[in-house]
């Protein structure tokens, strides 16, 4: 699920079932679980696969981009790394989780924005170049700050050390980008009706890639599953739910247009989940990743609905009020 828009219906309608593909994934593993815990290794590779595929969709000129949307950007990059994770740390605080759960949530919201509300963005009408340039910004930040806000925020909690989780971000994340990007920027004109040609499937090997993540951490948590599962999805859709919120009215009340104030309450609601999942599985514990694991399920449910409720409205000034009552029906 990446930053450009779908070449096909046939993509994009499966790519907008991905709620039901991963529910379907995630019942299958909770049933059968024996036949996929074997794959546990399989996560960060797949992750990998994952952070390259959404940088062949990238080229030099989506980062350069940054420099004509500065403010909307800045604003963007704030907010998801401010409300994401304090949001968080209140609700897991709160909520009196356990500490994998607590681990599990903060990793969450400290990750940079999810690749899928590029996705989202355009099915909704939003601005998708600069979701685009916000993805890629947060991805990048989020090597240096997701590291140094779990430090912070749960250091004194757990033992964590910062210098391996920076190193592990930039081998599972900055390295497969740059190679993508660095591909796609030199190569997209001469292999046009070949390698790049391919980008559609994209998004579509990013979806699968995503939901054996899914089946594979769900499996690893069965026993489990059936004691934490619901108050997890509670605090998760808590989570992902006041994102939404802030990631619009706040851009709002600061005078962005309707068009902006979709994309930035995408970016800001939808986190890069499937990287908090492989951090708790190389870090911490099969339980620290099911927060990550629902969240993935949950926010691309949410987003898909409200996506669809913006892309049946007007898109015209004159509608910013009927959007804002939207968003509060949809929440």
């Amino acid at each position: 699920m990446h930053g450009y828009p779908l070449k096909s219906k046939h993509h994009e309608k499966i790519l907008q079932l991905f709620p039901l593909w991963a529910i379907a994934a995630a019942m299958i593993a909770y049933l059968y679980p024996a036949f996929l815990i074997p794959f546990k290794s399989t996560i960060i590779p797949l992750l990998m696969f994952i952070m390259l595929t959404m940088g062949l969709t990238l080229t030099a000129k989506d980062f350069l981009r940054v420099l004509d949307n500065k403010k909307a950007i800045i604003v963007a990059v704030c907010l998801q790394f401010t409300v994401m994770p304090s949001v968080a740390y209140f609700i897991a605080t709160t909520m009196s989780l356990e500490t994998d759960l607590l681990i599990g949530m903060i990793l969450v919201g400290t990750v940079a924005g999810g690749t899928a509300s590029n996705v989202l963005c355009y099915l909704a009408k939003g601005d998708v170049a600069l979701s685009i340039s916000m993805t890629a910004t947060s991805t990048l930040l989020g090597v240096l700050l997701t590291p140094l806000l779990t430090t912070v925020m749960i250091g004194q909690v757990v033992d964590i050390q910062f210098s391996d989780m920076f190193m592990s971000l930039l081998k599972i994340v900055l390295v497969p980008v740059a190679v993508g990007v660095a591909f796609n920027t030199l190569f997209a004109k001469p292999l046009a009706h070949s390698v790049i040609n391919t980008t559609p499937i994209l998004p579509l090997l990013s979806m699968l890639s995503i939901i054996f993540i899914i089946a594979v951490i769900v499996s690893l948590n069965q026993p489990k599953l059936e004691s934490i599962g619901l108050v997890v999805l509670v605090a998760v859709s808590l989570h992902n739910i006041t994102g939404l919120l802030l990631g619009y009215f706040i851009p709002k009340r600061l005078g962005f247009e309707e068009k902006v104030c979709r994309t930035m309450a995408f970016e800001v609601g939808m986190q890069n989940s499937g990287l908090a999942v492989a951090l708790a599985m190389k870090f911490f514990t099969p339980a620290a990743a099911v927060a990550g694991t629902l969240f993935s399920i949950w926010h691309n449910i949410s987003g898909s609905i409200l996506a669809g409720i913006w892309r049946r409205s007007a898109t015209s000034s004159s509608d910013d009020n009927i959007a804002e009552y939207q968003i509060l029906g949809f929440l």
